[in-house]
């Protein structure tokens, strides 16, 4: 039967991706004018130099201003004149080869700086004429442009494209003909625009012949298997970042499970979630691909992984880092660690686990006993009798938890004579321990004992002083930065061991170093004749965008162990298959209130693919129109939540949290310093109209909230929003004429609409809403959209600055508008005393002029006693928590790493006085 569900399951997935890519789109916009629309076509002299000058100064700042995005270009070959097209005559100043660039400032005015891939231009489809053109020799290289076989290069690229070209000129004309097409061999620079992704449709087909999908990633997710949700795999992640509760449950559910779905508000940890799930799987022999929404957020992950130390990741699209990587690979590898020194390695892990787990047991016991002798106030009135049913439990020499684990054996109730025989044996001695009649009931006996526990407990705590754990936590923080140091050190040392690094590995390491230097179609072809699993086993880490991977991996399923798929509610089932489909299990992560995928298909045409392929049961799962890819996973596995807020104070994130979450975050920002600070500043302005789309009085506005702010630029940066592209247009181009390229840099400034702007933050955001109050509905609507305005109104790190002309906005805007007039609305009450110790210390802190609440919120842990005001605010720890040991410790980790001050003020240290106690606290630094 196995076979035979296998095929099925089999042709069930290849159902899907040929209903995928009936639906994918059937090509892209076809852009012959990159000069359109005002934007400037900057010819040079020369490929690697650029003068100063004012076009030149202007392409240079808006690099600066829209970096994260990489507009700027740097045209090698074009095609000029005029073509006709569809029936009309078309401008063309058409770029045949172009790469990313940035601009850096140098003696002879401006350095053109490679920062991505050759690019032919996407009208030439065919791809083995592509992968011929660039394997041109010295293809856009020193010389390249005056070379005998660049005029031959120039006419076949042209050709391929569809638009031939007779005469080719060596620099650019100074008025071109557009009646006719000439080629042009002179660089120029200009920017890109936004272009669709072609060849989805074909790539999905190519995948649905596959035979070997069953078990990958695409088959977990659509396939309607079960899936085991149970972890088998019990070990404690240790990672080299610092991780929460929830973020190891999604590396632990990694670890066991073929799906597994993460979810969370902005700030709540899910970049370090996935970074961590991806090195424990490198970490125990597997491999990664990470496929990110956008290069900037390719760029994030990959600096994260550095940050801790990790295996080296390949960063495979267009990104600037890969030539580093490739001249690495070049230079070889050097030996790496032998099966003896892994071991060193592994044993130098356990050297910094050792002092961690005994100071965390030192620390667990210190607890332990305070909280059995805080029972003690509950059994002294009930002792005198206890002590006369079972005195044997309250001799200064008796073994309590021999004891202990003799009344659980005697109280079991599993059956059998061989049991039931040792229970009697054990009732006895229990009896005799324990000096009790037969007649002592055993709920007496675990009450004596109880009873006994917590008066011990008591009396060591008044022998030795009190619980004061100072030092030790001192030292704990110590052992666990030790213990991420060596952690970290250890997964990048076994990354490159010999194990991984064997013949075939270094052959394949050094085929990609040359394949990273050949053009996107030429390294498609050398990619694919790689060894995948000799690759993956030496270089186990690859991060790129989804487009990336679709096309320039090679297409073998299963190659990777684990494919993370991020910002997933972002991207659409069509280009989210074939990355599912490299890898055997899936760990998918997003944020469904933030800004979703745009589709393009009609539910009629979505109803009428899935009954074709006899997929009407799947409905659901393949509307492609409203499901993302976040949507699916989430429908085959459950979802972890990622709640804990790491990034804004409550004033920021406060209305985000109630409006589209329901107060499922919980802030780990939260202190007395800034519960009451007022973060959200509106700025508003006289404006009646709108004028091509745009609100010249907040344009204007925006200018001088910048101009304010370059006074004393934050250390963060300054993003400036907007939901409209016309606006957002508006705004560059007033900042562009505003300020220098070295301004901008100096700022940290960026602009661009709010879809531009997902996944990145600033410390300072101004939002131009970009409304008036005669505005049309719909253009409100589009404003007031829960997911964009989520986005727009979470980016910001330390202050928001919203530019309205709006005089009483309604709904969402209106109540946020309410909010924003509103810092104290997200500050906590006093909650409930956690102890009568608790009240009677916060009664005398009061009386020594002390600020005191009762169950202070950070995040999802409560704080007994916050005592003080402001920055000066520290936390009293009053008692065990509720929750346990463990949960105390947690808490103590987390508040102490948000940067809480927090001390032990447990009665067990003034003998029950809290006068002394409140006299030590105030005259504590």
């Amino acid at each position: 039967m196995a076979p035979i569900r296998q095929n099925l399951l089999a042709m069930e997935v290849a159902k899907i991706l040929a209903a995928l890519a009936d639906l994918a789109p059937a090509g892209g916009e076809r852009v012959l004018d990159v000069s359109g629309g005002g934007r400037p076509l900057v010819w040079l002299a020369e490929p690697d130099r650029a003068p100063r000058n004012t076009r030149v100064d202007r392409l240079a700042a808006l690099d600066a201003l829209r970096r994260d995005e990489r507009v700027l270009r740097l045209g090698w070959t074009f095609v000029v004149g005029g073509a006709e097209v569809g029936g009309a005559r078309r401008k063309v100043r058409l770029p045949l080869l172009a790469q990313p660039v940035r601009l850096e400032w140098g003696l002879r005015g401006y350095r053109v700086v490679p920062a991505g891939d050759l690019e032919l231009t996407p009208l030439i489809e065919d791809r083995a004429v592509a992968a011929g053109l660039e394997a041109a020799p010295g293809l856009a290289s020193t010389g390249w442009l005056g070379a005998t076989g660049t005029v031959a290069w120039v006419k076949a690229a042209a050709a391929a494209a569809g638009l031939a070209v007779g005469e080719v000129l060596a620099q650019a004309p100074k008025r071109a003909d557009d009646t006719v097409l000439v080629g042009v061999t002179a660089p120029a620079l200009f920017v890109t625009r936004d272009v669709v992704a072609t060849g989805l449709r074909d790539t999905l087909l190519a995948w649905a012949a596959h035979p070997d999908l069953n078990s990958t990633a695409l088959s977990h997710v659509y396939g309607d298997r079960p899936h085991e949700t149970s972890l088998v795999d019990g070990d404690k992640p240790l990672s080299p970042l610092p991780l929460n509760a929830a973020q190891r449950e999604v590396v632990r559910r990694t670890r066991v499970e073929p799906v597994v779905v993460a979810g969370g508000p902005p700030g709540g940890g899910k970049s370090h979630a996935a970074v961590a799930a991806a090195l424990d799987v490198v970490d125990r022999g597997g491999s990664v691909l990470v496929a990110t929404q956008s290069v900037h957020a390719a760029d994030v992950l990959a600096d994260l992984v550095r940050r801790y130390d990790g295996p080296a990741p390949v960063l495979f699209g267009d990104s600037e880092r890969r030539a580093d990587l490739a001249a690495d690979l070049s230079r070889g590898a050097e030996a790496g660690a032998d099966a003896e020194r892994v071991r060193a390695i592994a044993a130098a892990v356990e050297a910094a686990v050792a002092p961690v787990t005994s100071i965390r047991a030192g620390i667990a016991a210190a607890l332990d006993t305070e909280r059995r002798a805080a029972e003690l106030p509950r059994w002294q009135p009930a002792i005198p009798a206890l002590q006369g049913d079972a005195p044997g439990a309250f001799t200064v020499d008796a073994d309590h938890a021999s004891a202990g684990h003799l009344l659980e054996a005697a109280t079991a109730t599993d059956g059998g004579w061989w049991r039931r025989w040792r229970r009697r044996r054990t009732e006895k001695r229990l009896r005799r321990i324990f000096g009790a009649a037969p007649t002592v009931p055993h709920e007496r006996l675990r009450a004596a004992l109880d009873a006994a526990v917590a008066a011990r407990a008591a009396a060591r705590l008044a022998v030795g002083g009190g619980t004061d754990l100072a030092p030790a936590w001192r030292a704990l923080a110590d052992g666990d930065a030790a213990l991420a140091a060596a952690v970290g050190a250890a997964m990048r040392r076994r990354a490159t061991s010999s194990a991984r690094w064997n013949a075939a590995a270094r052959r394949s390491a050094t085929a990609l170093g040359a394949a990273l230097r050949a053009g996107r179609n030429r390294r498609r072809e050398m990619l694919t004749a790689l060894d995948g699993p000799a690759l993956v086993r030496a270089l186990p880490l690859w991060i790129g965008t989804v487009t990336d991977v679709d096309d320039l991996l090679p297409p073998a399923p299963g190659m990777f162990d684990l494919v993370v798929l991020d910002e997933a509610a972002h991207i659409d089932q069509l280009r989210a298959a074939p990355v599912l489909a490299r890898a055997k299990r899936a760990l998918v992560i997003g944020d469904p209130r933030q800004l979703r995928f745009v589709s393009f298909v009609a539910d009629v045409e979505v109803a009428g693919t899935l009954r074709q392929h006899g997929l009407e049961h799947l409905a659901d799962r393949l509307d492609v129109r409203r499901a993302s890819a976040f949507d699916v996973a989430a429908g085959a596995a459950a979802v972890t939540w990622l709640g804990e807020h790491y990034r804004c104070a409550p004033h920021l994130i406060g209305f985000s949290a109630r409006r589209f979450y329901s107060d499922r975050l919980e802030l780990v920002t939260r202190h007395p310093r800034n519960e009451l600070t007022d973060l959200i500043e509106l700025v508003r302005v006289p404006g009646s109209r709108v004028d091509d789309g745009v609100n010249r009085a907040e344009v204007d506005a925006v200018l001088d909230e910048v101009r304010r702010l370059a006074e004393a630029p934050p250390e963060g940066g300054i993003g400036v929003i907007t939901p409209f592209r016309a606006q957002a247009d508006a705004i560059e181009s007033a900042l562009l004429s505003a300020f220098s390229v070295e301004e901008i840099q100096k700022l940290g400034l960026r602009s661009g609409t709010v879809h531009g702007f997902q996944g990145s933050e600033a410390d300072v955001v101004i939002a131009s809403l970009g409304l008036v109050d005669g505005d049309s509905a719909s253009r409100h609507r589009f404003a007031a959209d829960p997911n964009l305005f989520n986005v727009m109104v979470t980016r910001a790190r330390h202050h928001m600055t919203v530019v309205t002309s709006l005089t009483s906005p309604q709904g969402l805007l209106g109540d946020y508008f309410q909010h924003a007039e509103q810092p104290g609305r997200s500050a906590p009450g006093q909650g409930q005393a956690p102890s009568e110790w608790a009240t009677a210390l916060a009664r005398e802190l009061r009386r020594a002029g002390v600020q005191v609440r009762f169950g202070y919120p950070v995040g999802r842990w409560r704080i007994d006693l916050c005592a003080g005001e402001g920055e000066g605010a520290v936390g009293l720890i009053c008692a065990v928590h509720p929750d346990g040991v463990d949960a105390h410790i947690e808490r103590q980790r987390t508040l102490t790493r948000a940067g809480w001050r927090l001390y032990d003020a447990f009665a067990s240290r003034w003998a029950g006085d809290p006068v002394r106690a409140a006299l030590d606290l105030t005259s504590s630094p």
